[in-house]
């Protein structure tokens, strides 16, 4: 499951906060849906890495560790913060 590999390479940020969230059952009917979902997600993720980053590089960084990935997902929101 997408989910799950998304899970396990950002644990290597060493997050104290993550959630992966399949949204993509509120995008029924919309462009980039699948049936089964895991077309849209949302992460939420706090970390020590992002300490001292602008917003721009926590962005690089999350798709620096999802970079194989992201192409296989429509849609991906992030809500990144260090505590």
């Amino acid at each position: 499951m997408i989910a799950d590999e998304i899970t396990a390479r950002l644990a290597s940020l060493q997050p104290t906060r993550l959630e992966v969230i399949d949204e993509s059952e509120s995008h029924r009917g919309h462009a980039g849906f699948r049936e089964g979902g895991e077309s849209h997600f949302r992460l939420r993720i706090s970390s020590p890495a992002f300490a001292g980053l602008s917003r721009l590089q926590r962005h690089r960084l999350v798709h620096q560790s999802l970079h194989d990935i992201v192409p296989r997902i429509h849609a991906l929101a992030l809500e990144l913060s260090e505590r």
